[in-house]
């Protein structure tokens, strides 16, 4: 299998070549932003035809690779030929890569949430127009995949996903002097700072409950959450019929990679078009992982942790609303992180950016003056003039 990896040098990205490594395939294209250092350890052992940088460092990367086609376009680099392209970009910057990776009919493995999340009715367009596949990265969206395979959507009266909680779900019950040292240390999962601050506020659990309901084509009101402490059941799909399916497995994000890269290339061409994948063999270290010990189950409390139902709001309000959310909780992050607010002000600057964000229909235009109108109106509420 020869395989593309979008956003290499990031935390999916490096992941994913792990298991490249492990299963003995083959890279053709790596894209990665501004870490030439990485990318260049990254070139020697994987030897890639093409590679793609940030505009800001084409020039460096040319000197530093000048046996290799360098581009400054991971958009041109997702449409390269290729069995999978696996996006890990974070951000808005990992859309139109995901769009021209399905335009050309590629097998993406998608773990640039934004896609499904701001863009999902664009990103089916486009898969439609060009024949391309759609398998998640993430370790619920995999576990709500490998439930469904086998099954008929219609059949589905609940899609459940799990969350560890963050480092704050028993406690302090006053969250208003958490610092971004606190909220940075998650207790199941090593992921980059964006995601583990959105992990500690549940925002990322709501990000993942509308990228849920995009991706199989179900309404908000069909996906909930349950907080498991223990971060081993990893999704549930709940049956008309009452009978449940589940998703266990240990923390380790190699796996629904893995998983993810298997199936894409039968992966779904419209919401909900789960087929059944066949498995590769080993991770390493988990065919003896034990099924052993307490395992815990609770509801969120929605009123320490708003982001919650922010993102409930947004993905059931559609349209806007959704591309507002992401922008407006990106600027409230950084600027928490930057210590320019406190960790309660970030729900308030993303249900202020709600209250506020414009009606009109999602198409490539409205998505991009949406978010740059979003992270001016989130800076000002941060008290940032632009």
């Amino acid at each position: 299998m020869k395989v593309t990896v979008l956003g290499s040098t990031g935390s999916i990205g490096t992941q994913a070549l792990d298991v490249v490594r492990e299963r003995g395939w083959s890279v053709g294209t790596l894209a990665a932003g501004r870490n030439l250092e990485l990318l260049a350890a990254q070139v020697r052992e994987f030897r890639p035809a093409v590679v793609s940088v940030d505009a800001s460092v084409y020039g460096a990367a040319r000197d530093l690779l000048p046996h290799l086609t360098v581009i400054a376009d991971a958009a041109e680099a997702a449409a390269l030929p290729a069995d999978v392209v696996v996006n890990a970009m974070s951000g808005l910057i990992g859309l139109e890569p995901t769009r021209a990776a399905l335009l050309a009919g590629q097998a993406v493995a998608l773990a640039t949430k934004e896609a499904m999340v701001t863009a999902a009715h664009l990103m089916w367009e486009a898969a439609a127009a060009g024949g391309g596949r759609v398998v998640p990265v993430d370790s619920e969206h995999t576990g709500v995949y490998q439930c469904l395979t086998g099954e008929h959507i219609g059949d589905v009266a609940e899609v459940i996903l799990t969350a560890s909680g963050g480092p704050f779900r028993d406690g302090p019950a006053d969250l208003s002097r958490v610092t971004p040292a606190q909220a940075l240390k998650h207790p199941s999962w090593t992921m980059g700072p964006k995601v583990t601050i959105d992990s500690s506020t549940l925002m990322n659990k709501g990000l993942e409950v509308m990228e849920c309901a995009s991706l199989y084509g179900l309404p908000m009101t069909q996906v909930g959450v349950v907080i498991h402490p223990q971060s081993l059941m990893h999704a549930a799909v709940r049956f008309r019929d009452g009978s449940l399916k589940a998703q266990f497995g240990p923390t380790d994000m190699r796996l629904p990679i893995a998983f993810a890269i298997d199936a894409a290339p039968t992966g779904m061409t419209h919401p909900g078009d789960v087929r059944g994948a066949r498995r590769g063999p080993e991770v390493a270290g988990h065919v003896a992982w034990p099924l052993r010990g307490e395992w815990q189950f609770r509801d969120p409390d929605l009123d320490r942790f708003p982001c919650l139902a922010l993102a409930y709001r947004a993905g059931t309000g559609g349209r806007l609303l959704p591309v507002a959310l992401n922008a407006a909780d990106e600027v409230a992050v950084d600027a928490f992180l930057a210590g320019r607010i406190g960790y309660l002000d970030i729900p308030r600057v993303i249900g202020g950016v709600l209250d506020e964000t414009p009606a009109g229909d999602l198409t490539w235009d409205t998505l991009h003056a949406t978010d740059a109108w979003a992270r001016i109106r989130a800076g000002e509420l941060c008290g940032v003039r632009a």
